[in-house]
């Protein structure tokens, strides 16, 4: 299977997935600075123009980071990448969803609002906006949503590749991260694993 990404977005939770499951793949950037995404030849894989989108042997192409990660983790059950308990089960992908409805969208306020608003006075009230709002949503992750050293207790799972992500733009969207503690340690964590190591070794981060 063949990932279109672009470093440092959330197509890169993908990444660290595939090589959590352990799954033959090969990596396609995207040039953003370029506006590569909205040339033909993208258009031509993912007519949204965003990554990620994953393109399978047989042709079929997957969008949305959420859809991409629950079909990696079905092709690689052993893997583990999904508890089984339907409870931690639940919790995991609650965290996944919040992750792309509230804070994904929160940081792409700061160089999105064209998404929103036509006016510069609106992009720029948006932008200002987005250290109160992305330190809105630390606070609730370092109170709901890690539940020990990960998203579910003990165990890495799909929901943990998503926040290591997202966290990753805490810093550059003005948060003081080092408020938080859990978050911290998290990322900490994050940074020992051999996915992240090797995400950094191929500047995808």
């Amino acid at each position: 299977m063949q990932l279109y990404y672009t470093k440092g977005t959330i197509s890169v939770a993908v990444a660290l997935a595939l090589l959590e499951a352990g799954l033959d793949h090969t990596l396609t950037r995207v040039n953003f600075a370029t506006a590569e995404q909205t040339q033909d030849a993208y258009l031509r894989v993912n007519s949204k123009g965003r990554v990620p989108a994953l393109a399978l042997d047989d042709g079929t192409v997957l969008t949305e980071t959420g859809a991409l990660l629950e079909y990696v983790a079905a092709c690689a059950p052993e893997a583990g990448l999904v508890p089984q308990d339907p409870a931690s089960a639940g919790h995991m992908r609650s965290v996944m969803y919040y992750l792309a409805s509230t804070m994904h969208v929160a940081h792409a306020h700061k160089m999105r609002g064209i998404r929103w608003a036509d006016q510069q006075s609106s992009h720029d009230d948006m932008t200002a906006k987005v250290p109160q709002t992305m330190t809105d949503c630390a606070t609730y992750v370092e109170a709901e949503c890690l539940r020990g050293d990960y998203v579910c207790g003990d165990a890495f799972s799909l929901a943990d590749a998503y926040l290591f992500v997202v966290c990753n733009w805490l810093e550059g969207d003005n948060v003081n991260v080092a408020a938080f503690p859990k978050i911290t340690a998290f990322m900490n964590r994050m940074e020992a694993r051999e996915s992240v190591k090797t995400a950094r070794a191929n500047d995808l981060l």
